[in-house]
């Protein structure tokens, strides 16, 4: 495996270079300084908001590219690269469904904040959810929110691939329906997924598959790891993740990022 020639890292954060704690390793923030000094651009590609990303990796901000909302939002030091939400056609029948469903709980995505429905506190589940979405509104109606809605995120306090999936795949021929951890599935825009962003990326600064590295463990994931010959899959991902991926890393909890990045600086030297 030669990494001498990569040019642009990607990586997710929940699953892959966050911990299970939601930490990131003080040993990929120095990691990262080699990765700058050798000109090599990254990307942190997720499923939270801009404004979670950002608190995850506040020193480093200004440095990187942002990949938020499973690639609705694509940020370049405060300068928005890509923007698509959510098509309004179908919205009233989605939120109808959510609504009619007592077990999901949605969290509607915009690009300044995170809105979560009274139904949702009143089952305790504010903690949970401010882990992700820190920047929030409680509301009562869909009709509250003005400005655009880039993702909605579904969350399931057991299991939602097997409780949430099963009800929103009927809209798969209209939205981008992803299962994104254990307890999230989010709906999107069809063309708001991280492959559509990293895409872009690539076309926009002239850099190959060839030429890119991205991890990932979920499958929010696998669009974007289609588009690299060094694509790495955690130890800890989903199946289908294992099963798509080129390669394979340690866990998000065993340093899976920081060992593969080790690797490649040392291949640059």
């Amino acid at each position: 495996m030669d990494l001498s020639n990569i040019k642009l890292v990607v990586t997710d954060l929940d699953g892959t270079l966050l911990n299970s704690k939601h930490e990131v390793s003080p040993l990929f923030f120095e990691l990262f300084k080699s990765l700058k000094q050798h000109n090599i651009l990254f990307v942190a590609a997720s499923g939270r908001p801009y404004y979670s990303i950002t608190e995850k990796l506040q020193t480093i901000k200004d440095d990187i590219i942002i990949v938020a909302e499973n690639g609705g939002i694509v940020i370049n030091k405060d300068r928005l690269l890509l923007s698509t939400p959510i098509e309004t056609n179908n919205l009233i029948e989605l939120v109808n469904l959510i609504d009619s469903n007592n077990h999901i709980h949605p969290v509607y995505c915009t690009p300044s904040k995170a809105y979560f429905s009274k139904k949702s506190i009143s089952n305790g589940l504010l903690n949970t959810l401010e882990e992700y979405y820190p920047n929030h509104s409680v509301i009562e109606n869909i009709k509250e929110i003005e400005e655009d809605i880039i993702k909605i995120a579904l969350y399931h306090s057991q299991d939602s691939e097997k409780y949430i999936y099963p009800v929103f795949k009927p809209f798969e021929s209209h939205y981008k329906i992803k299962v994104s951890g254990k307890n999230w599935v989010d709906i999107s825009d069809d063309l708001a997924n991280k492959g559509h962003a990293i895409n872009m990326l690539q076309e926009n600064y002239n850099i190959s598959q060839d030429e890119t590295l991205i991890f990932g463990d979920y499958n929010n994931d696998i669009e974007m790891l289609k588009l690299a010959t060094y694509s790495f899959a955690m130890a800890n991902a989903h199946d289908n993740v294992l099963a798509i991926a080129n390669h394979k890393t340690k866990s998000n909890d065993n340093f899976g990022v920081e060992y593969i990045l080790d690797k490649l600086i040392k291949a640059k030297h």
